[in-house]
């Protein structure tokens, strides 16, 4: 297997090729700070690259094949967002504003190290995690690999594009309001938003008020398995915790679905946004395979509930919590702390009966789910946007862009429930297009099986950007 082979390889497949003796943890080291250092400049996917110290984890993990330890992601490089914790480094949440450097690992770190990963470096994010695009004052812009001139999406776009373009397998990703399936829509990766309380967000509680997930990117169903396997389960100190899986995860995405009924539905969430053709395209052309693969596909549109007064509330109030943590609050950017003045306003009561309504949406929402195994939508309604589209604009105007992305992706945020985007069957004027599966409460097994099958017709795992 050669250098470009072995990079787009993928997480699992990298890992099976570690424990067989085929690579080592240095050689497939070496693969992707070679793709970094010579890749990386155009893209300004990585905050900061830990060259050195990824080289001694992997010489350690050599140490621990050759002693005869099995762990499930020993010897592979892996990325996490730059809003994770990661001892020894400053958590930079896309800011200027961030502090020095913390004491300890988060949660999603210690069970990556304990799983034998060897981390990379840390990707860039908008400031605070807050717009479907990765642009900050701080750290500059990200760009799809796809295309240079257009957004990877947010705000997990470091992750998005470092994937994307192979410079690690697999890199780890939040979502709040889609900010998991965005990027994977624009960059053509597997995206998904688990279930509230399935990964641990620990040393917080919890975060935006029960809006926020944390997950991964990868370029294979089996890769988000695998990653999800390692990474899932509670923790002391969780505001919310799932349902335990009845199997691992891996094994649902190697387990075909059965016959299901699907509903497929372009409708947007929010009145006046327009959902254009190409994103209807791609709807279409994944009900096609579903239906080729003979699975009952109906048109149906949901009751959709208005989710704004549900999520905003929470967001805002999130945005103002997170802006009062920083370090130095007055280095934020100006839009930011427009929000957060927002978010201030936003009082306990105001912030009690935004979450009473999550309630209400579920119930409204719940004949769908109990008709349909899985809702099929966009991801975003529209093609990937181009970089800077938002440069010197205030507040609103931002803000009216992230509602016109994300229609599709943040009511799941307000129910909780997981939601997978997958890249559609083409591409749309050399872009990645992505489809949203919305699956019932702690159902991801359903959703990573369909997904896995779509998969196997579909391909998408085979196309690569033309970064090389």
């Amino acid at each position: 297997m050669d250098s470009v082979e072995l990079a787009f390889a993928g997480l699992a497949r990298q890992a099976e090729l570690v424990r067989a003796r085929e690579v080592s943890p240095r050689e497939l080291l070496d693969v992707h700070l070679e793709r970094i250092e010579r890749l990386d400049p155009g893209l300004n996917a990585f905050r900061v690259v830990f060259a050195e110290r990824a080289r001694e984890g992997a010489a350690l993990a050599e140490e621990r094949l050759a002693a005869g330890e099995e762990r499930p992601l020993l010897g592979v490089p892996v990325a996490v967002k730059d809003n994770i914790d990661l001892a020894g480094e400053f958590t930079g949440h896309g800011s200027g504003a961030h502090g020095g450097s913390v004491e300890s690992d988060s949660e999603q770190v210690r069970r990556l190290r304990e799983a034998g990963a060897i981390i990379v470096g840390k990707t860039n994010l908008p400031e605070l995690a807050i717009f479907p695009f990765t642009e900050s004052e701080e750290f500059g812009k990200t760009r799809n690999p796809w295309n240079g001139d257009r957004s990877a999406g947010g705000s997990s776009g470091g992750s998005g594009a470092a994937v994307a373009a192979g410079l690690v397998p697999a890199a780890s990703a939040s979502d709040g309001g889609g900010s998991i399936r965005i990027p994977a829509a624009c960059c053509g990766l597997v995206g998904l938003k688990p279930q509230r309380g399935r990964v641990s967000l620990m040393p917080d509680r919890e975060h935006w008020h029960g809006l926020s997930v944390a997950g991964s990117l990868t370029r294979t169903v089996a890769d988000t398995a695998l990653w999800l396997d390692t990474v899932a389960g509670p923790a002391d100190g969780d505001a919310d915790r799932a349902e335990a899986p009845e199997r691992p995860f891996a094994e649902s995405a190697r387990t075909p679905p059965g016959t299901l009924r699907i509903a497929v539905s372009t409708k947007s969430t929010i009145p006046l946004v327009k959902v254009e053709e190409p994103a209807k395209h791609a709807v279409a052309e994944i009900a096609d395979v579903l239906r080729s693969l003979g699975h009952e596909v109906v048109e149906h549109d949901p009751n959709y509930p208005d989710v704004r007064p549900s999520f905003i509330p929470r967001w805002l109030r999130g945005i103002a919590d997170d802006a009062r943590s920083m370090a130095d609050p007055g280095r934020l950017e100006k839009r930011t702390r427009s929000l957060a003045g927002l978010g201030r306003r936003i009082g306990d009561g105001g912030l009690r009966r935004a979450r009473e309504r999550e309630l209400k949406m579920a119930e409204k929402l719940r004949p769908t789910f109990e008709d349909f195994a899985v809702l099929v939508t966009p991801t975003i309604p529209h093609p990937p946007r181009e970089i800077g589209r938002y440069d010197g604009r205030g507040w609103l105007w931002t803000l009216m862009g992230a509602a016109n992305t994300a229609p599709f992706t943040t009511p799941w945020n307000t129910t909780g429930q997981p939601a997978l985007s997958v890249p559609a069957p083409s591409l749309h004027e050399g872009l990645p297009m992505g489809v949203q599966l919305v699956g019932r409460a702690n159902d991801e097994a359903t959703l990573l099986s369909l997904a896995a099958q779509l998969e196997a017709e579909v391909g998408w795992a085979e196309r690569r950007p033309p970064v090389d």
